[in-house]
Order: structure tokens, then sequence, then C-alpha cells
């Protein structure tokens, strides 16, 4: 008998950990090294996450049994102070969510909120999790476009231009992944009038916010607005390292007065998963007491921004490269020129280096964006190694090409 998928997951991609990934898997399964910079994970490059971490083993008999449906109340008080001093106001700690992770809580946020066919505005390039997440909602992800030439900032008239009465929420993600753009305040400013305009919810993707870099200021986009319903995601993966900690949460804010229906459903999803990790939320408190945590390493002499520095000068130094430099997070977008290069396929292009080089980046329509010419960097290996990495990417580009 043959066992087929559901036909809810047509459609559905996550390039970042597809057949690229299983590929490199299979290779390094033959002994074959592969330096992996696909994925944003801090610890498996060497940093070390905070010292407090260690004390959860003597939390064990406080965190063994399920918390609240919505999280913890020390953990849940901790977040909304922390969000309150980035000017969001009112915050409400019953409409604060933990989550096993961001990841969890945008697919159940989505759920809670799409019938089939309700469009959700989407950035182009996105954070794929957020289109995959859609479309298993029912819903479709319009992806409107970020301007590489305006520092990879949203083009407003191109989201006013798709907004159409199907349209429910518009997603923003700031800093943003891939690209590591910091929006400005005009920008988001825009966004929530339109926002406001066309009565929509939105969704700000904030898991960055504390990696800036050059003097740049994360602005939350719920605190420009306190009458506009936004619900802020974030979480201690990043800025503290804890990826495999799964410590993420959602703050919804704004005139809610016409979000019980929805809030009622985002407390159903939530109670049917009984609660997030309970040792995940114990940290959350201590963590946010320590917001800058990386500090130290986003900094001229920092290693986060060394590598930054090492990365940007290295990819523009390669013939037919080119990049804007990233201002937050861990990633950047190359842009291929794909007339001089003579690449006409993005994912074959990754799929040739890492048979070739044993190099594993993600292409660049797996962040949904429109044309074969970017691939995602992650910059989080050490010098030596990002050195070694644009060598042998550089020795690449030199001979490959596809037409």
């Amino acid at each position: 008998m043959e066992i087929k998928r559901s036909n809810k997951l047509h459609d559905v991609r996550y390039d970042i950990r597809g057949p690229i990934t299983t590929l490199a898997i299979q290779m390094e399964q033959q002994g074959i090294p592969v330096i992996k910079l696909n994925t944003g994970n801090p610890a498996a490059f060497g940093f070390e996450p905070p010292h407090y971490a260690n004390s959860l083993d003597t939390q064990l008999q406080l965190t063994a049994a399920y918390s609240d449906a919505k999280g913890l109340i020390e953990a849940r008080e901790a977040i909304a102070a922390y969000e309150s001093s980035k000017g969001i106001r009112n915050i409400d700690i019953e409409n604060i969510f933990t989550g096993n992770g961001v990841s969890e809580l945008i697919t159940m946020s989505l759920q809670a909120l799409l019938d089939n066919g309700d469009e959700v505005l989407v950035p182009s390039p996105d954070y794929p999790l957020w289109t995959a997440a859609i479309r298993l909602a029912g819903g479709t992800a319009v992806h409107y476009i970020c301007d590489e030439s305006a520092h990879w900032f949203p083009d407003i008239a191109d989201i006013r231009r798709k907004i159409t009465s199907r349209t429910k929420a518009i997603v923003v993600i700031n800093p943003n992944n891939p690209t590591g753009a910091v929006y400005p305040k005009d920008i988001l400013e825009s966004i929530c009038a339109l926002a406001q305009q066309h009565n929509l919810l939105i969704f700000s993707d904030e898991i960055y916010d504390r990696l800036l870099m050059d003097d740049s200021k994360h602005i939350a986009t719920a605190s420009l607005d306190p009458d506009l319903p936004v619900i802020t995601m974030n979480g201690l993966s990043k800025s503290h390292q804890l990826c495999g900690f799964r410590a993420g949460w959602m703050v919804i804010s704004g005139d809610l007065s016409q979000a019980g229906n929805y809030l009622d459903g985002l407390t159903i999803l939530a109670s049917m998963r009984l609660c997030s990790n309970v040792n995940a939320q114990a940290i959350i408190p201590e963590a946010l007491a320590d917001p800058h945590f990386a500090r130290n390493t986003l900094v001229p002499g920092g290693r986060l921004y060394e590598q930054r520095e090492q990365a940007y000068a290295g990819l523009n130094n390669i013939p037919g490269l080119s990049v804007v430099k990233s201002k937050a997070g861990l990633y950047m977008f190359p842009k291929i020129d794909t007339h001089m290069l003579r690449i006409n396929d993005d994912e074959r292009f990754v799929l040739d280096l890492l048979r070739e080089k044993h190099v594993l980046f993600t292409h660049g329509s797996g962040y949904n964006w429109h044309a074969p010419d970017h691939f995602r960097v992650v910059y989080l290996p050490e010098k030596e190694v990002l050195a070694n990495v644009i060598e042998r990417l550089a020795d690449f580009l030199s001979s490959y090409r596809q037409y």
C-alpha cells in the first residue's frame, strides 16, 4: 500500500533544510567533510551560551510539570517588561504566549487566523517558514519586494499594490533574514499606515533585534501605533545562542477589542500542545535581564563583527558577485551576475558547489526571491574557515558555467 503525504503539503517547502541539506548529510556519511553555512546556529560554530543556562538542572523539580498553556507567569512578566522597554504600550501578560521557538508560534498564529484562500503579504526575500506556514494553513503568500538598491528596504508602493479584499495581514521581518537589513522608522510607519487603512494585522518577526551592528537602531513595529494590532515575535535562539532550547514568545498588542475570537483560537491551539518547554521558559527571566549578552561580539574587534567584515570584503572581491553589507543578524544575501557567470539556476549552482567544493549554502529562490541570482551566506564560522570558504567559492566560480 502506498502511503502518500497530505495534499496540504503541496507547495510547502523549507529549503534551508531541504534536498541540498540531505545531500550534505549523505556526503558526511561517506566521510566527506562539509562546511555547512545553511543555518544560523551559533553553538554549532563554537559560540558559548550564557553561564546561567547551566543552572537548569537545579530547577528540575520546578520545571518537570506542565506550565500554563501560555507559559510561566515569571517568563511572561519578563517578556512584558522587555517588550515594554522597546516602546510597546499596554501589554497584557494574558496576550503573551511562549513557544517552542518562534517557528511554532508562526505556525500556530497563522492557523488561528487563516481560512482557505486568505492572503498574507510576505517580504521577498523572506524567511521561508512564513510562506510555508501560510500555505499549510490554507492561505496564499503574496510576496512584496524588498529593494536591493535601497538597502533591501520594503517597497511600500509594491505592498500597496498587492493589498486585496482577501488580505488579512502583513509580515515584517526586521532585522531581516536573509539580507541583514534594519528598517528605518519611516518605512515601518508607512507599513503601519497601510495596515490601519486596510484593517490588517501585522506580524513583526524581531528575533534579531539584539544583534545590531554599525550603530543600527531597531524599532519595534508595535511601538509606532498603540492601537494597531501587532503580533511581535522574538526569542533567545540567536541573541543568547540557545537555538536548541527553543525559547520563543509572541506578544499581541494594540486595540484588541475586536480580536477576542482570534485570541480564543490562539488559546485553543496553545492548549492543544499543552505548553512549551518549561525548562526553556525558566531561563527567559534571567536572559532578558541580560538582553545584550552578545554585545561584545557585535563591535569592532568582536567575533561576529569581524567575521561579517571578512565575508563582506571577500564576497565583493569575487568577480561576478556583489553584496549589500548586513547591519544585523548572521547573514548576507549576495547577488550573482548571472549574465557574466552564465548561471540560470541558483539551486543547481549551490548543489554543484556542494559536490565540488564541499561548501553548503542555500539558494536565493529558497527564500522566495523571484530570480535565480542570489544565495544566502552565514558568517558564523571563524575567520580562518570563512577565508577558506571564500577561496573555494572564488575558485569554483572562476570556471563554473551552466550554459
